[in-house]
């Protein structure tokens, strides 16, 4: 996307290859940008879900968004920060679960989400699995902000699901002493397991299959034992 207006001011850019011991930063004269950055930004998101953070290399984002070095500094400031703004890109594109917010059941929304993953996470239209759980394999101690940015993530999930199955309780849709906190981690787990089972190639009527299973081991509403039953 090309900026209006006056030519850029002068923009101090991080130079990756500079010796630790440097202070001074290089500065270089900013230049419109002649790319666009939401493409650009696209292509990004692609290659770090495809391959993580770490194995990511400069070389593959500037040829992938066709950009130079320089111009993605000056567009995103750094490797880091335009791996948030993927993140954030992800979130608003494919993370946002339709049935969590439109079920008026608890296990309706989690079928939901479990079924939207099953079908997301195979598809062509994108690299496979799931972007938080992928991204951050193999993460080295120097990206280890990354990987903790991820978990965060991923709890963050996992806090929204157990917040769903407490009102469920509150309603009576689950019993009352429903463990919510290790239903909203299995849940979370089949999810993560079912994003790398994607990765290995299982199909979209593969995972289906795991979430009739899943959904089979819901916890119903307390039932009277046969014998207390009274006989006719």
């Amino acid at each position: 996307m090309k900026s209006p207006g006056k030519p850029q001011a002068k923009r101090q850019i991080l130079d990756e290859r500079r010796s630790p011991s440097s202070t001074e930063p290089t500065h270089k004269r900013g230049r419109p940008r002649s790319f666009d950055r939401d493409e650009a930004l696209n292509a990004a998101l692609g290659l770090f879900w495809r391959h993580g953070y770490d194995a990511t290399s400069l070389n593959d984002l500037t040829a992938a968004m066709n950009v130079t070095p320089p111009s993605l500094y000056t567009a995103f400031g750094s490797k880091k920060q335009l791996f948030i703004e993927a993140l954030d890109l992800y979130a608003r594109t494919y993370g946002a679960s339709p049935a969590m917010a439109e079920a008026t059941t608890a296990r309706g929304a989690i079928e939901g989400l479990l079924r939207e993953s099953a079908k997301q996470f195979p598809s062509p239209d994108h690299p496979s699995g799931c972007f938080t759980v992928l991204a951050a394999t193999n993460c080295t101690e120097a990206s280890s902000d990354v990987e903790a940015l991820l978990r965060t993530k991923r709890l963050e999930s996992e806090a929204g699901l157990r917040k769903r199955l407490d009102r469920a309780v509150e309603e009576g849709e689950l019993p009352e002493g429903t463990d919510t906190a290790a239903l909203a981690k299995f849940y979370g787990v089949v999810i993560q397991g079912m994003s790398v089972q994607a990765r290995d190639g299982a199909s979209n009527k593969e995972l289906e299959r795991v979430v009739d299973t899943a959904m089979a081991l819901w916890p119903g509403p307390a039932k009277p034992s046969p014998k207390s039953k009274k006989r006719g």
